[in-house]
């Protein structure tokens, strides 16, 4: 794929690492077999972790009896919950009033 300089896919952010000869070794013989350039194999498989951790934060594994108890939950009775009452009352501290 080429790449126009002006381009919204165009990379202009630049970032470094410092890596031992045998991390460097082994990134440089995964990107061989992978075809690609050293440069675009240690980006994608960063994003692709990065990604990967960012889904962790909003994406559940749980059984059913899990699902089923945690929707049992949600689907009860509104529980009175003092600390939340008050804590709504308030105004948000960014909102400067």
């Amino acid at each position: 794929m080429t790449v126009i300089p002006n381009s919204p896919n165009a990379k202009s952010a630049r970032l470094g690492l410092r890596a031992t000869q045998e991390q460097e070794a082994v990134l440089r013989r995964a990107a061989d077999v992978a075809r690609k350039s050293l440069t675009d194999f240690i980006l994608d498989s960063a994003c692709l972790a990065a990604e990967q951790t960012l889904l962790d934060q909003r994406l559940f594994m749980v059984s059913g009896s899990q699902y089923r108890a945690l929707m049992d939950l949600l689907d009860g009775p509104v529980q009175e919950n003092s600390g939340l009452n008050d804590l709504f009352s308030r105004s948000a501290p960014w909102s400067g009033k």
